[in-house]
């Protein structure tokens, strides 16, 4: 690397840092790109695991093969997050310098570097710790959606769509890749040590992997807890109280292995916004027209159709011309990246500790949580922020499914859910 370029990645320290010390700038210009280290790791393949194995090797847990997950997850992660480090490195010197991207690189370069030193774990008082370590640090990375968003959109006029979305895909796949085995170890070791039960659940799982997912209940929970809620404006319009009830067809009973957190998460997303573009485009009405839910079980895959009489989504999203553009994190595809309330928002989410983790209860405890009255209405919450769909979109193709949209203008919006049935596909961490 040139002197220049050492320059003026100090500068950017300087930028982000403007009080720290010169050690800390010399140390951030070599690690951002003259690190052997990182270079060894980076050139290491992944190694990504399918639902069925997770399954199958926490069904007869023992210290063994506690200590052996453990071990797994030590040495794979710094693997995921050198790559990530590697895509940090190649974006053009004005998108590093972005607000949030800073913060993203300094919290990735922290945890390459905190378990590539990490110790190997040979018993199980050795793994407790591990256990804490890795909680500690899913903890510090909740900042990380605001952070990586908001940077990206105000990077957004540097970026061409495709490589915009294309980085961001990557970024958000091997974090929920992390949190996937970080989360699952820390919960088959609370599970050995007899913190709770499995059985204790009214459906089967496994570490976080629920065996006997009944989607008909899922989508009953996130309907229940969306029926009464308002959005935005709703209060203005004055049909916010009015629910929107949700019907679902097809096969009730059918169940199958997934992660809960990742399937309600889709399911809620959709059903919010469903019910807000019909209530939206039936104000003043003292009844609103239903959604319909419907499952399908096919040989491979699960479906889901969420149907709604909402006015479709071209109609009430001037902002997009391709329903898909709504997954897309480029202002191009998607003007409303760069609005004012959206970036505020976004601004104020990386602000806080405890960040976004992307999931349904923290939405439902932001919603229980009393507003700020120093912030401005609505971004204490975190309401519309973008996210919500994008998410939903990696979350369903995280193990080779898909999400699709379908929009009929001037009546409503299909939601095309497809879930592999038998957890035979591998992670989607494609480096």
């Amino acid at each position: 690397m040139s002197r220049l370029s050492t320059r003026l990645i100090i500068s950017r320290t300087q930028l982000h840092n403007p009080f720290g010390c010169s050690k800390r700038q010399e140390s951030t210009a070599l690690h951002f790109y003259q690190n052997k280290q990182l270079e060894i790791y980076a050139s290491k393949e992944p190694k990504p695991l399918t639902l069925r194995q997770l399954i199958f090797f926490g069904r007869s847990m023992d210290e063994e093969r506690l200590v052996k997950s453990a071990n797994y997850v030590r040495t794979e992660l710094p693997v995921r997050i050198a790559h990530r480090l590697r895509d940090l490195q190649k974006l053009p010197y004005i998108v590093v310098t972005q607000e949030g991207i800073a913060k993203v690189y300094e919290l990735y370069w922290s945890a390459f570097e905190k378990f590539r030193k990490y110790p190997p774990i040979t018993n199980i008082k050795e793994n407790d710790a591990f256990c804490e370590f890795l909680a500690g640090l899913l903890d510090e990375h909740a900042t990380v959606i605001p952070n990586l968003s908001l940077g990206m959109s105000l990077s957004s006029l540097y970026l061409a769509p495709d490589d915009l979305d294309s980085f961001m895909r990557r970024m958000l796949v091997s974090r929920i890749s992390r949190r996937v085995l970080a989360q699952h170890h820390i919960a088959l070791s609370e599970i050995y040590a007899g913190k709770h039960k499995p059985w204790d659940s009214s459906e089967p799982n496994v570490g976080i992997i629920t065996t006997g997912l009944n989607l008909k209940s899922s989508i009953e929970k996130c309907a229940n807890l969306l029926r009464h809620q308002s959005f935005e404006t709703e209060d203005i319009d004055g049909n916010a109280e009015i629910p929107v009830e949700v019907q679902i067809e097809g096969d009730a009973e059918m169940k199958f292995s997934y992660i809960r957190e990742h399937l309600e998460y889709i399911v809620f997303e959709l059903l919010k916004n469903s019910i807000r573009a019909t209530r939206s485009k039936h104000v003043g009405s003292t009844k609103l027209p239903p959604i319909i839910a419907t499952i399908a079980a096919g040989d491979n895959a699960i479906g889901m159709r969420i149907t709604d009489q909402g006015g479709g989504l071209l109609t009430l999203q001037n902002s997009v011309q391709n329903p898909a553009d709504l997954f897309s994190f480029s202002h191009i595809r998607n003007s409303a990246r760069m609005e004012h309330s959206r970036l505020l928002s976004l601004r104020t989410a990386s602000s806080y500790h405890r960040g976004i983790w992307a999931t349904v209860n923290e939405q439902v405890e932001n919603w229980k949580r009393l507003p700020d009255p120093e912030k401005e209405d609505g971004v204490e919450r975190h309401v519309r922020m973008g996210i919500g769909l994008p998410m939903s979109n990696i979350f369903a193709t995280y193990f080779g499914g898909s999400l699709e949209l379908k929009s009929l203008d001037g009546y409503g919006t299909d939601a095309y859910v497809r879930l592999p049935k038998l957890g035979t596909n591998l992670e989607a961490v494609n480096f």
